[in-house]
């Protein structure tokens, strides 16, 4: 009868039924108790109050409470739904594990899901459903702990786990990244004989993927007889974190191929490949894509595109998708935030932080960073300790990128005490990335007594990465201290790193021309230098004079001059002045900090060339355009 009841269509208007009297009379057993037990007892206790004509009052009470559940719960409607709960408190019907399930699902799909708890605790019977939804609420609401805690609960009380709970036991331990807990999970699906079903399979290769584990997210992906766009959206995902952007791509092609209706998910992972791997013209590609299968107009997607051109160089595509994606969620404006500070935007970034205020929205953590980079990047001290104390207000506290975002602000300012006043003060102790940021600001002020100073603390903190002791040893050497130079890069050696090779790229139709300082290894390597030869003559007639400060390493002035003067990103411009038709910027990508006379070259290099030049370092984006740069020369 209450299938039947559950499928009768919603009738609008619909009203709360009054609420039941309640004489007193014995209530079943808890071992004996069901649906249609209840059902039966409800009627009996009010028999004698009902008449011919009112006897299935229950029955349409129970029904459009489901009805009226059900409605609030598609439309997210709050008062309303809090109404029916105390009306269903009134009607003693709270403990009907059916009303229990429409109860917790509400409450999940409103985002309170402790009320989802209590509703779960008021049912008298727990079926398998009551279980799934929630454990299922939990999941949903960022509560993976408390997800597995009443998955463990369910299976102490012998409630067998379903196609249901499964999956949202492995989510919370994808959110955890606790693999160990999802192979137990995954042990006890083949115990029960889920293993095979898609929505099993489809959440465990999600789980392995996003917990690193993606060598088995790929046997159990190859295992699955039938696959959803879960499942490959998943190892989609996974490929893209561990930076295997070509094993994602090859799968996105082999989804496309086999006529897979993937998501906005799906496309916003393979977007985000194609940002990191700076591949404009795929991305552009999979842009269309989204275009023809109506995704372009999902945040997710959209957030994605941002990257992508952001990264790419073409703010200006940015903007675009920003403006046309109709719903922004928070990660939208943050990726447009942090667009506009990496291209020296810094006005319209704090213009969008106030849209996105008055909008509604509210900022998080990563907002904040955003806005504090804006300011770092374009010397801003006053602004960015605003935006600071700003994060105090929204109740938000700063973490360690904050203070290595105050740190590097106040160092790039020259204000290396009052940064290092910063990290003395912290509430935390202060990390690589906080003293990382302190000895850029030294090296740029050539101050190798606080960078000494910054070493040992650094050095305290045990093994750190090479870019710390490279960062050491530059603001050694540009000091001229040639021996402190040379023991900062010998205790490098010991330690077993090397020094990241420094490398720029040019994406050029389908493939991408890769170059290193010095390197003649292209195959229009010829050309290149001859370009260069003849570019840099018309340079030293407009007033250019190279700067072999830059130059970290003790040698004589000629081979200074030869070795600043091929450095990677000059040849990969060399190789987009031949290459490229004049109307098109030449983009260039690099994987560390422009030197200082590269910057000062390629502003010659645009003036003289008449081109529009885009540079993008481990930092930020440098737009050259008739001899001056975007960032002010301030970096």
């Amino acid at each position: 009868m209450l299938n039947q009841l559950r499928e009768t269509p919603v009738q609008a208007p619909l009203r709360l039924p009054s609420p039941i009297p309640q004489p007193t009379l014995q209530k079943p057993s808890q071992d004996s108790l069901t649906h249609q037990s209840f059902v039966n007892f409800q009627q009996q206790r009010l028999k004698p109050l009902l008449n011919p004509l009112n006897q299935s009052s229950f029955e349409l009470n129970y029904r459009h409470i489901c009805e009226l559940l059900l409605s609030q719960t598609h439309s997210r409607t709050l008062p309303k739904g809090l109404q029916i709960h105390a009306h269903i408190i009134k009607s003693g019907l709270q403990s009907l594990p059916l009303i229990s399930h429409h109860l917790i699902n509400f409450y999940s799909k409103t985002q309170l899901p402790l009320l989802s708890c209590q509703a779960f605790h008021e049912c008298s019977r727990l079926s398998s459903t009551t279980w799934s939804s929630i454990i299922s609420s939990f999941a949903q609401n960022e509560l993976p702990c408390l997800a597995i805690d009443y998955f463990r609960r369910m299976l102490h009380d012998n409630v067998r786990p379903d196609d249901h709970i499964f999956p949202s036991a492995t989510k919370s331990c994808a959110i955890l990244g606790r693999h160990d807990v999802g192979q137990s999970i995954h042990c006890l699906a083949l115990k029960t004989g889920y293993e095979f079903d898609v929505f099993v399979g489809s959440s465990l290769v999600d789980m392995y993927a996003k917990s690193g584990q993606i060598n088995v997210a790929r046997k159990v992906f190859d295992d699955m007889p039938e696959r959803n766009v879960v499942s490959w959206s998943g190892m989609i995902y996974g490929y893209a974190q561990l930076g295997e952007d070509e094993e994602a791509l090859k799968l996105f092609k082999n989804a496309l191929e086999e006529d897979l209706d993937v998501n906005d998910f799906t496309f916003s992972s393979v977007i985000r490949v194609c940002g990191n791997s700076t591949l404009l013209e795929l991305g552009r590609q999979i842009h269309g894509l989204c275009l023809k299968t109506s995704f372009a107009s999902s945040s997710f997607v959209g957030s994605s595109l941002i990257s992508l051109y952001s990264k790419c160089g073409v703010i200006e595509g940015a903007y675009q998708v920003f403006d046309e994606v109709p719903l922004r969620n928070l990660g939208m404006w943050n990726a447009m935030l942090i667009a506009c500070a990496q291209h020296a935007h810094t006005d319209k970034a704090f213009d969008l932080f106030e849209e996105m205020e008055r909008a509604g929205m509210r900022p998080n953590f990563i907002t904040f960073l955003c806005v504090l980079y804006a300011c770092s990047h374009a010397g801003l001290v006053e602004q960015g300790q605003h935006y600071f104390e700003l994060m105090k207000e929204y109740r938000i506290e700063p973490g360690e990128q904050h203070y290595a975002s105050m740190v590097d602000l106040l160092g790039r300012a020259g204000k290396l005490q009052d940064a290092l006043t910063v990290i003395k003060e912290m509430p935390i102790e202060p990390t690589e990335s906080v003293w990382g940021a302190f000895l850029t600001g030294c090296r740029i002020h050539k101050d190798t007594e606080l960078a000494a100073f910054a070493a040992d603390r650094v050095f305290e903190l045990g093994p750190v990465s090479s870019g710390l002791h490279v960062l050491l040893s530059n603001a050694y050497a540009a000091a001229g201290r040639w021996d402190d130079a040379a023991k900062a890069r010998k205790m490098l050696r010991d330690r077993g790193m090397k020094k990241e090779t420094g490398l720029s790229w040019v994406e050029e139709g389908n493939k991408v021309h890769t170059f290193a300082a010095g390197d003649r290894c292209h195959v229009k390597n010829k050309e290149i230098y001859q370009k260069l030869e003849e570019l840099g003559e018309e340079m030293e007639r407009a007033g250019y004079v190279a700067d072999t400060s830059f130059v970290l390493k003790e040698v004589d002035g000629e081979e200074k001059n030869q070795t600043i003067r091929y450095h990677s990103e000059r040849l990969a411009i060399a190789f987009g002045l031949i290459t490229f038709p004049p109307d098109r910027p030449i983009r260039v990508m690099k994987n560390l900090r422009v030197c200082g006379d590269c910057h000062t070259a390629i502003k010659y290099m645009s003036k003289c060339s008449g081109r529009t030049i885009i540079v993008r370092d481990n930092n930020r984006f440098h737009r050259f355009e008739g001899g001056k740069c975007s960032c002010g020369d301030y970096w």
